[in-house]
Protein backbone atom coordinates (compact mmCIF):
# COMPACT_ATOMS: atom_id res chain seq x y z
CA UNK A 1 0.00 0.00 0.00
CA UNK A 2 1.01 3.60 -0.59
CA UNK A 3 0.18 5.77 2.42
CA UNK A 4 0.53 9.53 2.80
CA UNK A 5 0.28 11.07 6.27
CA UNK A 6 -0.54 14.65 7.24
CA UNK A 7 -1.85 16.51 10.28
CA UNK A 8 1.37 16.06 12.26
CA UNK A 9 3.97 18.77 12.71
CA UNK A 10 6.61 16.26 11.68
CA UNK A 11 8.99 13.53 12.71
CA UNK A 12 11.46 12.77 14.22
CA UNK A 13 12.01 14.58 17.48
CA UNK A 14 9.20 17.13 17.23
CA UNK A 15 7.35 17.98 20.45
CA UNK A 16 3.77 16.73 20.76
CA UNK A 17 1.59 13.70 21.36
CA UNK A 18 0.51 13.33 17.73
CA UNK A 19 4.14 13.66 16.67
CA UNK A 20 5.27 10.94 19.09
CA UNK A 21 2.42 8.75 17.86
CA UNK A 22 3.48 9.16 14.23
CA UNK A 23 7.18 8.70 15.00
CA UNK A 24 6.46 5.32 16.60
CA UNK A 25 3.72 4.08 14.28
CA UNK A 26 4.77 4.81 10.72
CA UNK A 27 8.29 3.33 10.74
CA UNK A 28 6.66 0.09 11.86
CA UNK A 29 4.17 0.25 9.00
CA UNK A 30 7.00 0.99 6.56
CA UNK A 31 8.90 -2.02 7.93
CA UNK A 32 5.89 -4.16 7.01
CA UNK A 33 6.63 -3.39 3.34
CA UNK A 34 4.35 -0.39 2.77
CA UNK A 35 5.29 2.87 1.04
CA UNK A 36 4.81 5.60 3.68
CA UNK A 37 5.34 9.35 3.28
CA UNK A 38 4.90 11.79 6.18
CA UNK A 39 4.34 15.40 5.14
CA UNK A 40 6.00 17.73 7.64
CA UNK A 41 5.38 21.40 8.49
CA UNK A 42 8.44 23.28 7.31
CA UNK A 43 8.51 25.68 10.26
CA UNK A 44 9.10 22.81 12.73
CA UNK A 45 11.83 21.01 10.83
CA UNK A 46 14.00 23.83 9.49
CA UNK A 47 16.94 22.38 11.44
CA UNK A 48 16.32 19.04 9.72
CA UNK A 49 15.34 20.23 6.26
CA UNK A 50 17.87 18.08 4.40
CA UNK A 51 16.49 14.84 5.79
CA UNK A 52 14.37 12.91 3.27
CA UNK A 53 13.89 9.63 5.16
CA UNK A 54 13.46 8.35 8.71
CA UNK A 55 13.53 4.63 9.49
CA UNK A 56 12.08 3.72 6.11
CA UNK A 57 9.49 6.54 6.09
CA UNK A 58 9.81 9.13 3.32
CA UNK A 59 9.68 12.74 4.51
CA UNK A 60 8.35 15.67 2.55
CA UNK A 61 8.36 19.23 3.85
CA UNK A 62 5.64 21.70 2.89
CA UNK A 63 5.29 25.31 3.93
CA UNK A 64 3.43 26.19 7.13
CA UNK A 65 3.45 29.52 8.98
CA UNK A 66 4.36 29.11 12.66
CA UNK A 67 1.11 30.63 13.87
CA UNK A 68 -1.12 28.42 15.95
CA UNK A 69 -4.32 29.85 14.45
CA UNK A 70 -3.33 29.15 10.83
CA UNK A 71 -0.63 26.54 10.50
CA UNK A 72 -2.61 23.28 10.77
CA UNK A 73 -5.39 24.13 8.34
CA UNK A 74 -3.22 25.94 5.78
CA UNK A 75 -0.56 23.24 5.84
CA UNK A 76 -3.11 20.46 5.49
CA UNK A 77 -4.73 22.25 2.54
CA UNK A 78 -1.36 22.33 0.77
CA UNK A 79 -0.57 18.77 1.87
CA UNK A 80 -3.82 17.40 0.44
CA UNK A 81 -3.03 18.85 -2.98
CA UNK A 82 0.51 17.46 -2.77
CA UNK A 83 -0.86 14.07 -1.74
CA UNK A 84 -3.16 13.98 -4.76
CA UNK A 85 -0.14 14.20 -7.04
CA UNK A 86 1.44 11.32 -5.13
CA UNK A 87 -1.61 9.10 -5.81
CA UNK A 88 -1.76 7.29 -2.46
CA UNK A 89 -3.99 4.33 -1.70
CA UNK A 90 -4.69 5.93 1.70
CA UNK A 91 -4.44 9.51 2.93
CA UNK A 92 -4.17 9.39 6.73
CA UNK A 93 -5.05 12.69 8.45
CA UNK A 94 -4.29 13.17 12.14
CA UNK A 95 -6.28 15.39 14.53
CA UNK A 96 -9.50 17.36 14.14
CA UNK A 97 -8.07 20.69 12.95
CA UNK A 98 -6.52 19.16 9.83
CA UNK A 99 -9.71 17.09 9.36
CA UNK A 100 -11.33 20.25 8.03
CA UNK A 101 -9.73 19.22 4.73
CA UNK A 102 -11.32 15.75 4.61
CA UNK A 103 -14.10 16.84 2.18
CA UNK A 104 -11.48 18.30 -0.19
CA UNK A 105 -9.48 15.07 -0.10
CA UNK A 106 -12.60 13.05 -0.83
CA UNK A 107 -13.53 15.36 -3.71
CA UNK A 108 -10.05 14.77 -5.14
CA UNK A 109 -10.76 11.05 -5.15
CA UNK A 110 -8.69 9.86 -2.20
CA UNK A 111 -9.55 7.29 0.43
CA UNK A 112 -9.24 9.04 3.79
CA UNK A 113 -8.56 7.65 7.26
CA UNK A 114 -8.75 10.10 10.17
CA UNK A 115 -7.31 9.58 13.63
CA UNK A 116 -9.24 11.57 16.24
CA UNK A 117 -6.74 12.31 19.02
CA UNK A 118 -9.18 14.23 21.20
CA UNK A 119 -11.53 17.25 21.19
CA UNK A 120 -8.89 19.95 20.88
CA UNK A 121 -11.52 22.70 21.11
CA UNK A 122 -11.60 22.02 24.87
CA UNK A 123 -8.05 23.30 25.20
CA UNK A 124 -7.67 26.61 26.98
CA UNK A 125 -5.27 28.10 24.43
CA UNK A 126 -7.91 28.50 21.72
CA UNK A 127 -10.14 31.55 21.23
CA UNK A 128 -13.75 31.45 20.10
CA UNK A 129 -13.02 31.45 16.36
CA UNK A 130 -10.36 28.75 16.64
CA UNK A 131 -12.69 26.56 18.72
CA UNK A 132 -15.36 26.93 16.03
CA UNK A 133 -12.89 25.89 13.33
CA UNK A 134 -11.82 22.84 15.36
CA UNK A 135 -15.42 21.80 15.95
CA UNK A 136 -16.07 22.13 12.22
CA UNK A 137 -13.00 20.02 11.52
CA UNK A 138 -14.28 17.32 13.85
CA UNK A 139 -17.65 17.41 12.09
CA UNK A 140 -16.07 17.20 8.61
CA UNK A 141 -13.96 14.25 9.67
CA UNK A 142 -16.92 12.49 11.25
CA UNK A 143 -19.15 12.99 8.22
CA UNK A 144 -16.77 12.41 5.33
CA UNK A 145 -13.81 10.23 6.36
CA UNK A 146 -13.95 6.70 4.96
CA UNK A 147 -12.77 5.31 8.28
CA UNK A 148 -12.09 6.87 11.68
CA UNK A 149 -9.61 5.70 14.31
CA UNK A 150 -10.27 6.77 17.91
CA UNK A 151 -7.61 6.42 20.58
CA UNK A 152 -9.99 6.01 23.52
CA UNK A 153 -13.50 4.81 24.33
CA UNK A 154 -14.35 8.35 25.44
CA UNK A 155 -13.75 9.67 21.92
CA UNK A 156 -15.71 6.79 20.38
CA UNK A 157 -18.71 7.72 22.55
CA UNK A 158 -18.34 11.39 21.65
CA UNK A 159 -18.50 10.71 17.91
CA UNK A 160 -21.41 8.32 18.30
CA UNK A 161 -23.39 10.80 20.41
CA UNK A 162 -22.66 13.95 18.40
CA UNK A 163 -22.61 12.62 14.84
CA UNK A 164 -24.06 9.11 14.93
CA UNK A 165 -20.71 7.73 13.76
CA UNK A 166 -20.75 4.28 15.35
CA UNK A 167 -18.31 2.51 13.03
CA UNK A 168 -15.15 4.00 14.54
CA UNK A 169 -12.18 1.75 15.21
CA UNK A 170 -10.62 1.83 18.68
CA UNK A 171 -6.83 1.69 18.34
CA UNK A 172 -4.99 2.94 21.40
CA UNK A 173 -1.93 5.14 21.57
CA UNK A 174 1.12 3.02 22.26
CA UNK A 175 4.27 3.11 24.25
CA UNK A 176 7.64 1.51 23.44
CA UNK A 177 9.16 -1.02 25.79
CA UNK A 178 11.24 0.75 28.45
CA UNK A 179 14.99 0.81 28.12
CA UNK A 180 15.94 -1.03 31.31
CA UNK A 181 19.52 0.16 30.97
CA UNK A 182 18.33 3.64 31.96
CA UNK A 183 17.87 2.40 35.52
CA UNK A 184 21.67 2.26 35.67
CA UNK A 185 22.34 5.83 34.48
CA UNK A 186 21.81 9.10 36.31
CA UNK A 187 24.07 11.54 34.46
CA UNK A 188 21.23 13.61 33.00
CA UNK A 189 19.18 13.91 36.18
CA UNK A 190 22.29 14.72 38.21
CA UNK A 191 23.20 17.42 35.70
CA UNK A 192 19.76 18.92 36.35
CA UNK A 193 20.25 18.78 40.11
CA UNK A 194 17.88 15.87 40.70
CA UNK A 195 18.39 12.87 42.96
CA UNK A 196 16.89 9.54 41.98
CA UNK A 197 13.78 8.71 43.92
CA UNK A 198 13.51 12.24 45.30
CA UNK A 199 11.58 14.14 42.66
CA UNK A 200 8.08 14.43 41.23
CA UNK A 201 7.90 14.48 37.44
CA UNK A 202 5.42 16.04 35.01
CA UNK A 203 5.76 16.00 31.22
CA UNK A 204 3.94 18.03 28.58
CA UNK A 205 3.53 21.22 26.60
CA UNK A 206 3.28 24.52 28.45
CA UNK A 207 -0.39 25.18 27.72
CA UNK A 208 -3.18 26.07 30.19
CA UNK A 209 -5.00 22.73 30.06
CA UNK A 210 -1.93 20.90 31.43
CA UNK A 211 -2.45 22.83 34.70
CA UNK A 212 1.26 22.92 35.50
CA UNK A 213 0.76 26.26 37.28
CA UNK A 214 -1.68 24.55 39.66
CA UNK A 215 0.79 21.68 40.16
CA UNK A 216 3.53 24.12 41.18
CA UNK A 217 1.23 25.82 43.69
CA UNK A 218 0.07 22.47 45.08
CA UNK A 219 3.66 21.21 45.42
CA UNK A 220 4.62 24.36 47.31
CA UNK A 221 1.76 23.77 49.76
CA UNK A 222 2.95 20.28 50.63
CA UNK A 223 6.27 21.17 52.23
CA UNK A 224 7.84 18.27 50.31
CA UNK A 225 10.78 20.48 49.39
CA UNK A 226 11.77 20.57 53.07
CA UNK A 227 11.94 16.76 52.96
CA UNK A 228 14.35 16.84 50.03
CA UNK A 229 11.87 16.37 47.17
CA UNK A 230 11.88 18.52 44.05
CA UNK A 231 9.40 19.07 41.26
CA UNK A 232 10.64 18.62 37.68
CA UNK A 233 8.65 19.51 34.57
CA UNK A 234 9.86 18.29 31.18
CA UNK A 235 8.48 20.22 28.22
CA UNK A 236 8.10 23.65 26.71
CA UNK A 237 5.71 25.71 24.60
CA UNK A 238 5.20 25.32 20.85
CA UNK A 239 4.59 29.06 20.69
CA UNK A 240 5.83 31.34 23.45
CA UNK A 241 2.91 33.27 24.90
CA UNK A 242 1.87 35.00 28.10
CA UNK A 243 0.93 31.73 29.81
CA UNK A 244 4.14 29.88 29.01
CA UNK A 245 6.35 32.81 29.98
CA UNK A 246 4.44 33.32 33.24
CA UNK A 247 4.71 29.58 33.97
CA UNK A 248 8.49 29.66 33.53
CA UNK A 249 8.77 32.63 35.87
CA UNK A 250 6.52 30.90 38.43
CA UNK A 251 8.68 27.78 38.18
CA UNK A 252 11.88 29.77 38.61
CA UNK A 253 10.60 31.44 41.78
CA UNK A 254 9.43 28.09 43.19
CA UNK A 255 12.71 26.28 42.49
CA UNK A 256 11.15 23.90 39.95
CA UNK A 257 13.50 22.11 37.59
CA UNK A 258 12.53 22.85 33.97
CA UNK A 259 14.37 20.47 31.65
CA UNK A 260 12.97 21.79 28.39
CA UNK A 261 11.78 19.44 25.68
CA UNK A 262 13.60 16.11 26.08
CA UNK A 263 13.45 12.74 24.37
CA UNK A 264 15.54 9.59 24.25
CA UNK A 265 17.92 8.83 27.09
CA UNK A 266 17.23 12.10 28.94
CA UNK A 267 13.48 11.46 29.11
CA UNK A 268 14.01 7.80 29.92
CA UNK A 269 16.24 8.68 32.86
CA UNK A 270 13.66 11.12 34.18
CA UNK A 271 10.99 8.43 33.98
CA UNK A 272 13.18 5.65 35.40
CA UNK A 273 14.16 7.52 38.55
CA UNK A 274 11.10 9.62 39.46
CA UNK A 275 9.40 8.97 42.79
CA UNK A 276 6.04 9.94 41.28
CA UNK A 277 4.65 10.95 37.88
CA UNK A 278 1.88 13.57 37.92
CA UNK A 279 -0.54 14.56 35.16
CA UNK A 280 -2.93 17.30 36.35
CA UNK A 281 -4.53 18.03 32.95
CA UNK A 282 -8.07 19.19 32.37
CA UNK A 283 -7.95 17.85 28.79
CA UNK A 284 -6.30 14.82 27.17
CA UNK A 285 -6.91 12.32 24.38
CA UNK A 286 -4.95 9.31 25.58
CA UNK A 287 -1.80 10.75 27.17
CA UNK A 288 1.36 9.13 25.87
CA UNK A 289 3.37 10.65 28.73
CA UNK A 290 1.23 8.72 31.21
CA UNK A 291 1.70 5.49 29.27
CA UNK A 292 5.46 6.11 29.21
CA UNK A 293 5.54 6.59 32.98
CA UNK A 294 3.52 3.41 33.47
CA UNK A 295 5.87 1.49 31.17
CA UNK A 296 8.68 2.36 33.59
CA UNK A 297 6.54 1.19 36.51
CA UNK A 298 6.30 4.63 38.06
CA UNK A 299 3.67 5.38 40.64
CA UNK A 300 1.26 7.92 39.13
CA UNK A 301 -1.16 10.62 40.23
CA UNK A 302 -3.54 11.95 37.57
CA UNK A 303 -6.62 14.14 37.30
CA UNK A 304 -9.90 12.28 37.18
CA UNK A 305 -10.90 13.32 33.65
CA UNK A 306 -12.36 10.45 31.57
CA UNK A 307 -9.34 10.21 29.24
CA UNK A 308 -7.04 9.44 32.19
CA UNK A 309 -9.20 6.69 33.70
CA UNK A 310 -7.25 3.75 32.39
CA UNK A 311 -8.31 0.34 33.67
CA UNK A 312 -4.75 -0.31 34.88
CA UNK A 313 -5.02 2.47 37.49
CA UNK A 314 -6.50 2.33 40.99
CA UNK A 315 -8.85 4.82 42.75
CA UNK A 316 -5.98 6.23 44.82
CA UNK A 317 -4.21 7.27 41.60
CA UNK A 318 -6.75 10.03 40.91
CA UNK A 319 -7.58 13.47 42.30
CA UNK A 320 -10.44 15.83 41.33
CA UNK A 321 -9.41 17.89 38.34
CA UNK A 322 -8.76 21.53 39.18
CA UNK A 323 -8.73 20.97 42.95
CA UNK A 324 -5.34 22.20 44.17
CA UNK A 325 -5.99 21.28 47.80
CA UNK A 326 -6.85 17.70 46.79
CA UNK A 327 -3.76 17.56 44.57
CA UNK A 328 -1.52 18.75 47.41
CA UNK A 329 -3.05 16.21 49.79
CA UNK A 330 -2.62 13.39 47.26
CA UNK A 331 1.02 14.35 46.66
CA UNK A 332 1.69 14.12 50.39
CA UNK A 333 -0.16 10.81 50.68
CA UNK A 334 1.65 9.23 47.74
CA UNK A 335 5.11 10.23 48.92
CA UNK A 336 4.49 9.40 52.58
CA UNK A 337 3.39 5.80 51.96
CA UNK A 338 6.07 3.28 52.94
CA UNK A 339 4.97 1.09 50.04
CA UNK A 340 5.52 3.86 47.53
CA UNK A 341 8.40 5.79 49.13
CA UNK A 342 11.27 4.32 47.19
CA UNK A 343 14.76 3.61 48.45
CA UNK A 344 16.87 3.15 45.35
CA UNK A 345 19.17 0.25 46.16
CA UNK A 346 18.75 -1.88 43.05
CA UNK A 347 16.50 -2.18 39.98
CA UNK A 348 13.57 -2.21 39.51
CA UNK A 349 13.12 0.18 42.45
CA UNK A 350 9.74 -1.03 43.70
CA UNK A 351 8.12 -0.50 40.30
CA UNK A 352 4.39 -0.97 39.97
CA UNK A 353 3.23 -3.70 37.63
CA UNK A 354 0.83 -2.43 34.94
CA UNK A 355 -0.60 -4.49 32.09
CA UNK A 356 0.69 -2.58 29.06
CA UNK A 357 -0.44 -5.18 26.50
CA UNK A 358 -3.09 -2.93 24.85
CA UNK A 359 -0.46 -0.28 24.16
CA UNK A 360 2.06 -2.32 22.17
CA UNK A 361 3.15 -0.35 19.09
CA UNK A 362 3.71 -3.44 16.95
CA UNK A 363 0.13 -4.56 17.58
CA UNK A 364 -1.12 -1.05 16.88
CA UNK A 365 0.73 -0.98 13.54
CA UNK A 366 -0.93 -4.24 12.44
CA UNK A 367 -4.34 -2.96 13.57
CA UNK A 368 -3.83 0.24 11.56
CA UNK A 369 -2.82 -1.61 8.38
CA UNK A 370 -5.84 -3.91 8.78
CA UNK A 371 -8.04 -0.80 8.90
CA UNK A 372 -6.40 0.54 5.74
CA UNK A 373 -7.29 -2.72 4.01
CA UNK A 374 -10.92 -2.37 5.12
CA UNK A 375 -10.95 1.19 3.80
CA UNK A 376 -9.73 0.11 0.37
CA UNK A 377 -12.64 -2.32 0.10
CA UNK A 378 -15.27 0.39 0.67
Amino acid sequence: MKIVVTGTRGIPGVLGGVETHCEELFPRIAAMGHDVTVIRRSCYVAHDKDRSEFKGVKLRDIYAPRRKSLEAVLHTFLAVWAARRMKPDILHIHAIGPSLMVPLARLLGMKVVVTHHGPDYDRGKWGRLAKAVLKTGEKMGAKYANRIIVISKVIASLLADKYGRTDTELIFNGVPAPDLQEYNYTDFIEWRGLVRGRYVLAVGRFVPEKNFDALIRAFEKTGLARRGFRLAIAGDADHADHYSEALKEQARRAGVVLTGFVKGSALNQLLAHAALFVLPSSHEGLPISLLEAMSYGRDVLVSDIPANKLEQLAPEDFFPVGNEEALASALQRKLASPRLHREYDMPPYNCRDYDMTPYNWDTIAHQTVALYSKCLKL
